[in-house]
Order: C-alpha cells, then structure tokens, then sequence
C-alpha cells in the first residue's frame, strides 16, 4: 500500500480544524478518521501506480535471489480473488509475492453477456476492464471490513495500553490490494485498438499488462491448434502501444509481458517486408515454409515468390491464404521472438507457451535468450491444460529408464500411466515430489519471476459444486452441505464463514451509528444469527 497518514497524524490534523472533537454537523473526528483509514486507495488508477512499483520491487528482489518468485492464481470474480488473498494473508501472515492473474479464457468463457465462449477474442473488450474494476472493489472492501473491525475493537480497549496496541495494526494494517497481471490477449485489433483498450485496463487498475503475438482476427486458446503468429514488427507495435498509454496516465513503472505462442502456432497470416538483410522482417520470413521455382514448377500467376539464399523460392500458401512455417522451427521462433520483444520493444518479462511442463525444455530456451538478454524473466502458465500426472509421471520414467533404474515392462508407457495403482508406487511418489517443487525449480532453472495458473478456480467451483450436488441431491442431504462447506470453513478459520460479515453488514452497521448514534438501526444484534459463528 501507498504511504500514507498515521492514525494520530490524521487525528491532529483534524484536531486542528475540529478542537472540539466534532465537525459543526455533528461529525465525530475519530469516525471521519476511521473512514479515512478504511479507504485505502482514492482511485484505481492509484492503485495501478502503487502495484506497478511493487512489482518493480519483486522483479528487483527476484533478480538477486531466484527463490523469490511471486505467483497468482486465475481469478474470474472479486469474490474469487478476495478469498484467495485473504487465505493467503491467513497462512503467511502477509499477501506479498502473490498477485491475482486475470485470465482471458475465463472472461470469455464466464464475464460476457453473450453466454459461454472460446477463448478467441469474442468477448466484450468492456468485460476484461469490468473485471480488474470488479476485482479491486473486492479487494478494497476486504480492507474496509478488516479495518472497522480494528476500529471495534479500539472503541473496546480499556486501557491506554491496549489501545495503543490496536492503533499500532491499524498503522500497520497490510492492504489486501495486490498486483493485478492482465490478459489483453492480441490487442483486440490494431495497435491503436490496443492502447484504447489498455488504458482502460490501467484505469481499471491493472499495473502490469500481458499481450500475445497471436493474429487479433484469428486468435486461438494458447493450447488449441490453428495458432497464426504475427510479424515481430507488428507485435513490437503493439507492445509499445501498451507503454504509451502506461506512460499517459502516469503508471511509470508499468510492466508489459509479452507472450509468444511460435512453439506451437505453425502459420503467419503475413509475409513481412525486409529492408535490409538481417532484420526482424528477413529474420522472420527464413522459417517460412518454402519450393523451388523451376522450369519444371514455375511460378504462376498470383503467386508470391521471395529472394532467399541467392535464389526465388516460393512460399506455401494454404487455401486460406495462410503461410506455414516450416516444421520443428517453433523452439528457434520463440528465441527470437522473446529477444526482439525485450530488446526492440520495450517488454519487461516473458511469456514462453508451451504444450507439456518441461523444466529442461524451457531452461533450455532461456539460456538461449539470456545470451543475449542477461536478466531476461519469464511469467510461466503452469496450465490446467496440462495433465500434470501423467506428464510428470511420463518424464520420471523417461529418467529411469534410460538410468537403468526401471526395466520397460515395470510401468506402462500411455494413459495407463495415470491410473491411481500408480499413485503409491515410487514412480508415483517421485512424480509427486517434482510436483511440489516444479515452480521452485523452474524459477531457479529458467528465469520464472511469477508462477501462475491460469483458470484454477473455473475448475474448482466445477469440482466444488459437483461435490456439494452429489451429496445434497443424493442421500446425504444437509450433511453434505454441513460436512463439506461449513464445517470446514469453520475449522479453516475462514472467514465467509460469516456471510453477513464478510460482504460489509457490520461495516453498515458502524456507519449508521457514525450518522445517527444512537438511533442507528443495526443489524447485527443479538437475533443476528451470525452471532452463532465465532469470530474470524
């Protein structure tokens, strides 16, 4: 959170305007103080410029030591991220290094008013700002209600000690705001498209902006097939649009990271113009997938030819007008994508998508960009479109084998590999094991500064829901509900819990009191039945 007044800084300075302790209308001071306190932020776009300066710091604190990784999970409501910081700041004791992740597969497929969609930029450009708008009016009603429950407990202490003591967490109270990176996919259109749209994430309050070199018109899910790159020219464009309209509001520390998805997209919509040998154009057009002209298969009418090696060669071009890249050059594109983006365009981190989660595959590729960007970072997806068993399962005996560990009859090679007879065997355990640690070496091996999963909660609430409806409309019925959800919340010590609570009634109920007193109509006396809930 930004600097800002302390309790009792904030209490003389009204002293000195109110010396009786109230405004003309009645208004105590230590309310307008409270209220003040509560409102952590003025406006997102504050918020867009404090996160940005806290993401510097980690990238920073990252830089020295790689086990300071940050992470974040795919969050498609404020509820969702609210819960997840507040959890979070319950097992730490602090939210720092985490971030929540706005994914654009879950816009589209759950935030627009069209119904369920792809992950092809359909959706509403309008839904990815509502969303970060959402989202940090959870998160600032988080610090609202935790704040007036400080304010509480204040108004109860008995001694000056005590009270000392809670005014002491007030000035300390750590916000529930975090970082917020965000999925602006392509752009959206053309570069000027895109910088409309990315001011209106930042005022929204993303601090930090993520943006694909996908085609806008044509673009596809990271793990589906039919990927069409665009020119890194086109792409660099795009991403100094970004920083202009970082640059515009104000955000100086706004980060950008730029994605390429060349290691599984195997199309370009364009062949770009070289002007001279050796540029991103030239660079670019060397993969294309290319024939011989010749006598005996001449170029014909319509057809592109370019100059390549001392000679014309005509480029493959498919039904659709689409060129194909030649086959097992994506590793070599991503390089080269992930060099010109940092160094021509401006990009602060990485983001390399893969098919499979493979340490070595991608310590592998940024070696190769830290040759030539020493402090190259990456942002990694550790997707849910991964079957992660069966990968890591797969590469375990992949090892063994070839260590002499395993003969090929101890464990099948496919599907069957997945099945839960595996899960207790060494094979099994050891999987499990590079699990837990995958994000910790692949920060430490490959440059990841954040570790996100993209659409963890899409899949939870499926799960969780599936769960509560089979127990609830089959035989256990109010023990499924009671066993599953609210037992455990209170156990967990989770908040919602209180659902009164936790959506702001007692935070009405102190402002009534601060405009009414004692006439103040509350809801949270004795027949509240929230009172049967302990205190979080």
């Amino acid at each position: 959170m930004t600097n800002r007044a302390t309790f009792s800084e904030i209490r003389a300075e009204l002293l000195s305007r109110y010396p009786s302790g109230r405004t003309p209308g009645g208004v105590s001071i230590d309310d307008i103080v409270q209220l003040r306190l509560q409102n952590t932020y003025d406006t997102h776009l504050d918020i867009a410029r404090g996160m940005a300066s806290v993401m510097r710091a980690d990238m920073a604190a990252y830089d020295a030591d790689p086990s300071k990784f940050t992470q974040s999970l795919g969050c498609w409501s404020g509820f969702h991220a609210q819960q997840m910081i507040k959890a979070v700041k319950r097992l730490r004791g602090t939210a720092k290094g985490t971030y929540v992740y706005l994914s654009g597969w879950m816009v589209a497929g759950l935030r627009n008013r069209w119904g369920h969609l792809p992950d092809q930029s359909m959706h509403e450009k309008t839904a990815v700002a509502d969303l970060i708008q959402e989202i940090y009016v959870s998160l600032r009603q988080a610090d609202e209600v935790a704040i007036n429950d400080l304010f509480k407990e204040l108004k109860a202490a008995g001694s000056e000690d005590e009270r000392k003591a809670v005014i002491d967490r007030i000035d300390n109270f750590e916000s529930h705001v975090v970082p917020i990176i965000a999925d602006i996919d392509a752009g959206f259109g053309n570069e000027h498209a895109t910088y409309l749209l990315a001011k209106e994430l930042i005022k929204a309050g993303a601090c930090c902006l993520q943006i694909e070199n996908q085609v806008s018109d044509a673009k596809q899910c990271g793990h589906q097939d039919g990927k069409v790159t665009v020119p890194r020219e086109d792409f660099i464009e795009k991403l100094r649009a970004c920083r202009l309209a970082f640059e515009e509001l104000g955000v100086d520390d706004g980060v950008i990271v730029a994605r390429t998805d060349s290691l599984g997209a195997g199309l370009t919509q364009k062949v770009p113009v070289s002007q001279q040998p050796g540029d991103l154009a030239s660079q670019y057009v060397k993969w294309l997938k290319t024939e011989p002209i010749s006598a005996a298969n001449p170029i014909r009418e319509g057809e592109l030819a370019i100059y390549q090696g001392g000679e014309f060669v005509r480029p493959l071009r498919l039904a659709n007008g689409l060129f194909p890249f030649k086959e097992g050059t994506g590793r070599d594109r991503v390089i080269e994508d992930c060099i010109a983006s940092l160094t021509q365009g401006g990009a602060d981190l990485l983001w390399i998508e893969t098919d499979t989660p493979n340490v070595d595959e991608i310590a592998g590729m940024v070696a190769e960009i830290r040759k030539a960007v020493p402090d190259a970072k990456l942002t990694y997806n550790n997707s849910p479109s991964f079957n992660w068993t069966l990968n890591l399962r797969k590469q375990v005996r992949a090892q063994w084998l070839a260590e002499g560990r395993i003969a090929e009859a101890d464990y099948p090679d496919g599907v069957d590999l997945m099945k839960a007879d595996y899960d207790e065997t060494d094979l099994g355990r050891e999987a499990d094991v590079r699990l837990q640690r995958f994000q910790t070496d692949i920060s430490a091996r490959a440059g990841v500064f954040h570790n996100l999963i993209t659409l963890p909660t899409f899949h939870l609430t499926a799960k969780s829901v599936d769960e509560l409806s089979h127990g609830y409309f089959g035989d256990q019925k109010m023990l499924a509900y009671v066993k599953t959800v609210q037992r455990e919340e209170i156990r967990r010590g989770i908040g919602a819990v209180r659902h009164q609570h936790e959506v702001g009634s007692d935070l009405g109920d102190s402002f009534k009191e601060m405009v009414a007193g004692e006439r103040a109509l509350k809801a949270g006396g004795q027949a509240n039945t929230m009172n049967q809930f302990a205190a979080e």
